[in-house]
């Protein structure tokens, strides 16, 4: 049997294909949540749109930060149990009641994503008086290999960031109801 340069070529290439399949790493994940509030939009993009200020944020205890809510503006949050993470916004539309936000570093511990961003927007509610506060994110697991320990798995991933979504936009939805 004679093999033609073309038939070579195309038994390397599915070979290849088979080769990359089988070697497959984290695909990325993604999360959103919403939730409505009793309160108009600009009332509760009162409480959320300031990029310097995640008090409204159960586990958060303090924010610092630099350049407000400038693209590349930075902010560190300040967990209750004392562990960090560091954010970058990339995307700011006040008109449109909306950002967006990137990690530049936690502890896959505290949080265990890799690669994480997120954005965050209000919209008027259905019935034209209430809003509703989106969260959405798109991340990879802890563990950049195969074969991760379960602490650190897609599941453990998705479990952690809609887990920590939910918590949040029930605080935000008690915060602006109750007006605090």
């Amino acid at each position: 049997m004679r093999i033609t340069t073309g038939r070579l070529t195309a038994a390397l290439t599915v070979l290849a294909f088979v080769g990359t399949a089988s070697a497959h790493g984290p695909t990325r994940q993604k999360v959103r949540e919403s939730i409505e509030i009793n309160a108009p939009p600009a009332k509760v993009w009162a409480v959320i749109g300031n990029f310097q200020d995640m008090s409204w944020l159960p586990p958060v205890s303090k924010t610092e930060g630099e350049k407000g809510n400038e693209i590349g503006a930075t902010r560190r949050l300040t967990l209750t149990p004392g562990a960090t993470v560091d954010e970058e916004l990339y995307k700011f539309d006040a008109d449109k009641l909306t950002y967006s936000y990137r990690i530049n570093a936690v502890d896959v511990k505290v949080l265990p994503v890799t690669n994480y961003s997120s954005t965050l927007t209000v919209t008027p509610g259905a019935d034209g008086k209430g809003s509703v506060v989106e969260w959405g994110g798109a991340f990879y697991r802890g563990y950049p290999n195969n074969e991760p320990p379960p602490e650190l798995s897609d599941e453990a991933a998705i479990k952690a960031v809609s887990g920590l979504y939910r918590m949040g936009l029930e605080a935000l939805k008690k915060k602006v109801e109750s007006g605090s």
